[in-house]
């Protein structure tokens, strides 16, 4: 059973509806795109009473993240969008 659920305002105006469905996935254990070896300790995690993080890309750059804290008593879900942008002059 999840624990208190906190949202950023930005989550929420970038999932929209979806921000139910994403957590949904986050809580059932599919974690979103991250890599196999994320995927991996999470599992790990589920075991042992760690820390969880979920993300799920929502746009290009963009991207929900999902972590259920080790104590399971909040799970934060955050917008995050690539500070990083990729100019033509190399």
């Amino acid at each position: 059973m999840p624990g208190k659920v906190l949202i950023t305002k930005a989550a929420e105006t970038a999932a929209g509806t979806k921000g139910v469905l994403l957590l949904a996935r986050h809580i059932h254990g599919d974690w979103g795109d991250i890599p196999p070896d994320d995927a991996l300790q999470n599992e790990l995690a589920v075991l042992l009473g760690l820390r969880i993080q979920s993300r799920y890309d929502i746009a290009q750059d963009a991207a929900i993240w999902i972590t259920t804290e080790a104590d399971r008593a909040t799970i934060t879900i955050i917008f995050v969008e690539s500070i990083w942008t990729t100019s033509g002059s190399g």
